[in-house]
């Protein structure tokens, strides 16, 4: 086992702790939850944190039965980093696309 392989299947087991600490509530409720261990899930809206706590389980099951511990590493994160943006102000302004009308010419 190469060492990256051991930190990630660690990082798994820790991930599967905080997750089996969590009480076993209905889905609506489990948002909430989760959010006493991975508090920056607050940052995220009721809807999202239902949706982020359903995709993180649901990875972490396939992780621990597969043992690729990328599974559920690669949806909290994402998920971690989406809380992250939310909480930076970013997303909230409207985007201003560029039409082709304006495109220049490479150089």
């Amino acid at each position: 086992m190469s060492e990256h392989e051991d930190h990630a299947r660690g990082e798994l087991l820790r991930l599967a702790s905080k997750l089996i600490s969590i009480p076993n509530v209905q889905d609506d409720d489990r948002g909430g939850s989760m959010s006493e261990q991975f508090p920056w899930m607050l940052a995220l809206s009721p809807a999202d944190q239902r949706t982020c706590s359903r995709e993180v389980l649901h990875a972490a099951r396939a992780s621990l039965s597969t043992g690729q511990a990328h599974i559920a590493l690669s949806t909290l994160t994402s998920w971690q980093e989406t809380a992250n943006a939310i909480a930076a102000g970013l997303g909230d302004e409207p985007v201003d696309w560029i039409d082709d009308s304006q495109l220049v010419e490479r150089p």
